[in-house]
């Protein structure tokens, strides 16, 4: 039956609601947190593996990360991949563990992470979108098809436009509370 995406679109949308999450998690807050390494990937046993996956990753106070690696051998591949990557952190390696200090941010830096949520948040909202887009064509064509009468046409529109409000309504939730948290340090 035709009306079965009324059932597949929240699942999309759910889907790139954890995604957009994800983005945020990874974004600098001020504050430690092991969320901030896992877009971090290192070689190891001859492949790209999360840091997670290779390491015991700790914040003992809000300004460190403790990175402990299973192996010793990882070690090395991790703080490479702490200098490659964008986080603009120095590793400490002594050895056994990495640490990073993570540096107050300034009010640029604060203003440009903001900056940031707000184009990944439009980006998420722009997904939605194009999921609305699908979803109103696949109405409109199973009532052309005759499968579906207008008016079961115009409530799978109205029913896809209230999810698409909903989960915009979530995305905005979730980038104004991580603006927040970013301009309060």
């Amino acid at each position: 039956m035709p009306l079965r995406f009324s059932r597949i679109a929240p699942t999309a949308w759910r889907r790139r609601l954890d995604v957009f999450k994800n983005d945020l998690k990874g974004l600098r807050s001020g504050r430690a947190t092991p969320a901030m390494m896992d877009s971090l990937r290192v070689e190891s046993y001859g492949s790209q593996q999360p840091v997670k996956n290779v390491a015991n990753i700790s914040c003992p106070d809000p300004n460190t990360i403790v990175i402990k690696p299973f192996s010793a051998d990882d070690l090395k591949e991790i703080e490479k991949a702490i200098r490659a990557s964008d986080l603009g952190l120095a590793p400490n390696n002594d050895g056994k563990v990495i640490r990073l200090t993570i540096p107050a941010m300034s009010g640029d830096q604060r203003k440009k992470i903001v900056a940031q949520i707000k184009k990944q948040s439009e980006s998420a909202k722009v997904s939605c979108r194009n999921i609305r887009r699908d979803g109103n064509k696949h109405y409109e064509d199973a009532e052309k098809a005759k499968t579906i009468t207008e008016d079961d046409r115009d409530k799978g529109k109205t029913k896809i436009q209230d999810l698409l409000k909903s989960y915009e309504g979530k995305i905005d939730g979730l980038a104004d509370g991580k603006s927040k948290e970013v301009m309060e340090g």
